[in-house]
């Protein structure tokens, strides 16, 4: 079975555009600064075998990163934080509804049994001499069944 990098990278980011919150979203890390509305971007962290594999197949864990951020000095500056929240809630909502991603996985690592939760962390980020807001989220996906163990 192959990965299918790209139907899973592709769900991921219509998971955060059908929200509605964003003024882009990027399937990659950008190399420049956004605007100032609300963006988000996904990209890959890892992947690594899970114990939870067959005896003739090897299940894997993809672990994505999808960073939520906006300019640190937007207005109404009292709103920052709630607004980033607000728009991780809504993805953390999305990614435990669609627990099995459309098919493409097995699961959302939800509580982290086969390592590091689902979860967000809140942070500042600087990019072209601009200070951002940002919260990354890490998107552990376990997909069954993924590469073929040699008898």
């Amino acid at each position: 079975m192959a990965l299918g990098a790209a139907a899973i990278l592709a769900a991921v980011k219509t998971h955060a555009q059908v929200i509605g919150q964003f003024e882009r979203v990027l399937g990659h890390e950008p190399k420049s600064a956004p605007g100032n509305g609300l963006s988000a971007a996904v990209w890959v962290d890892s992947i690594r075998p899970v114990l939870s594999s067959g005896l003739t197949s090897t299940s894997a864990r993809l672990v994505l990163k999808l960073r939520v951020y906006t300019n640190m000095l937007a207005d109404p500056q009292d709103t920052i934080d709630e607004r980033i929240l607000t728009a991780v809630d809504a993805l953390m909502a999305e990614y435990s509804g669609d627990f099995e991603l459309g098919g493409l996985g097995r699961n959302v690592d939800v509580f982290g049994v086969d390592g590091d939760p689902l979860s967000a962390d809140a942070g500042y980020m600087e990019q072209d001499s601009k200070l951002y807001r940002v919260m990354v989220i890490t998107l552990p996906l376990v997909i069954n069944d993924l590469w073929a163990q040699a008898p």
